[in-house]
């Protein structure tokens, strides 16, 4: 009697004590689930906002405490997940970027270098990209005092990078991610590589100080100009209004053509203050790489000259005869690619600012990548969709950033013309037909839709603004069916 009733309590001791330990062991799971972003079966998200089943790259990136500058960046921490596991933690150095677009956009971008445990940079890849140590995050222009929205479709870099890399032309390689910074969902951005000279982005020759052969290679920008070192120590106050320095051009940093915009030898001094009356007048090729505090004195006169005996050939061949000098400066093909992937995109920001050259070492001048196309497509304004955006000096008066005269005086040229006319028809029919272009477009938008990260965005970036999201991609496919129709036409009359 006695052992069965001291067996009976046992029973239900051990019968207390397993479901205790049941209990204990469910609550200390789920503390786990609740905590560990590596679960996708949570009902409490562990990001800024739930992203469900998304299959887009997730992106964290924590300052621990320090607030983002301008310049110089600060060290943060990197995490990104995938189906809402941690695939990649990484140190990088992060600052805020752009020109117009920061001063403008609530939606900033970022530019992030990945460190090592010292500080200094270390080449990593991220998101199946080659390795390097410069990246950046760029978000589409949202405004919400002022009420717009630059790239509704979110997708206008990924279209005209993606255009370009089909016809054979290295452009940044892109990622569609959604990120969040020190647990703010920030929506959608464009994780992508900078443009910068390396084997696997801009591959031309190195050149150092050392160098004896000057030839290259060089990398130069016609862009607004950079704050540079002069930036660091300055208020975050300083770069949200600093105008001026956009057009602030010096020896250290540029060159300035000897042509103005009309081929005429310009007989003003350069380096004038920022905006002043004849500025719309210059051209300034900024130094890329090397960088302007790197360049030697040598390296300046060599690049300056080069750029200046081309301009002076293109102004001077007699087009009616079949010599050609100007040839002998300019690679014709990646001029060819150039001009058409920017018009079919109608890039009004295209030759003008946000404009690379390169050249390698014993070669020839070379346009290209193709770079920030935020302001194109059918939003692109300032130039008629039925006309080329070279043509741009046209229709805008004295901006501070007009058209160099190249591309007019090239289209003088029945030989360029004819080039032009022989790439067009050749890439309409396999690398861009409409099929092709319209399904670019289709798998960005089915991606980001399927993933729910358009919703996400604009629950964030909308704010009575009024995106129809679908409409945007419709105006976008129909313009690029329509701009594609209207180049085909234009150029047969070449």
């Amino acid at each position: 009697m006695i052992l069965s009733r001291y067996c009976d309590m046992k029973q239900n001791f051990n019968i207390r004590l397993h479901l205790f330990l049941g209990i204990w062991l469910f609550l200390f799971s789920s503390c786990e689930k609740i905590e560990n972003p590596s679960d996708g079966n949570s009902d409490q998200s562990p990001f800024a906002v739930e992203i469900g089943s998304s299959k887009i790259p997730y992106i964290v990136i924590d300052t621990e405490g320090k607030s983002i500058e301008y310049e110089p960046g600060i060290p943060a921490k990197l995490k990104i997940y995938e189906n809402k596991e941690l695939v990649q933690e990484q140190k990088i150095d992060i600052e805020y970027r752009g020109k117009t677009s920061f001063r403008l956009s609530d939606k900033k971008g970022f530019n992030f270098e990945s460190i090592d445990e010292a500080g200094e940079g270390m080449d990593v890849s991220f998101l199946g990209l080659p390795k390097e140590e410069d990246w950046r995050l760029i978000g589409h222009v949202v405004n919400f005092n002022d009420k717009y929205i630059y790239d509704r479709t979110m997708i206008y870099n990924v279209v005209g990078y993606e255009l370009s890399r089909l016809i054979g032309k290295y452009a940044a390689r892109t990622k569609i991610v959604e990120l969040e910074v020190n647990k703010e969902y920030m929506g959608v951005y464009v994780f992508t590589e900078k443009l910068k000279r390396d084997s696997e982005r801009i591959d031309i020759k190195s050149l150092n100080a050392t160098s004896t052969n000057l030839t290259g290679g060089y990398i130069l920008t016609i862009d607004k100009a950079s704050v540079g070192d002069t930036g660091i120590g300055k208020p975050l106050s300083y770069f949200l209004n600093n105008w001026d320095d956009d057009a602030r051009y010096v020896e250290f940093n540029s060159f300035r053509s000897q042509y103005d915009i009309n081929r005429n030898l310009i007989s003003f001094a350069p380096y004038g203050a920022p905006y002043h009356p004849n500025q719309y007048l210059e051209t300034y090729f900024l130094y890329e790489y090397p960088k302007d505090k790197d360049i030697t004195p040598a390296q300046r006169e060599y690049i300056a000259k080069y750029i200046h005996d081309f301009e002076t050939a293109l102004i001077q061949d007699d087009f009616g005869s079949d010599k050609r000098t100007y040839t002998n400066y300019m690679d014709a093909a990646s001029f060819v690619d150039y001009f058409l992937i920017n018009e079919l995109c109608r890039n009004v920001d295209a030759y003008r600012i946000s404009t690379y050259l390169q050249k390698d070492r014993d070669g020839k001048l070379k346009m290209g990548p193709v770079w920030d196309m935020n302001i194109g497509f059918d939003e692109g304004g300032r130039v008629p969709m039925n006309d080329w955006v070279i043509n741009y000096n046209k229709f805008v008066n004295n901006d501070p950033w007009m058209l160099p005269f190249w591309w007019n005086r090239l289209m003088e040229d029945p030989t360029f013309r004819k080039a032009v006319k022989q790439r067009w028809t050749s890439i309409r029919g396999d690398q861009w037909t409409d099929a092709k272009i319209q399904k670019i477009v289709d798998d960005n938008v089915q991606y980001l839709k399927d993933n729910g990260a358009v919703q996400r965005n604009y629950t964030k970036w909308d704010k009575n603004i009024g995106v129809n999201y679908d409409q945007s991609i419709n105006s976008l496919k129909n313009f690029l069916k329509e701009r594609a129709a209207w180049m085909d036409k234009e150029i047969a009359k070449f």
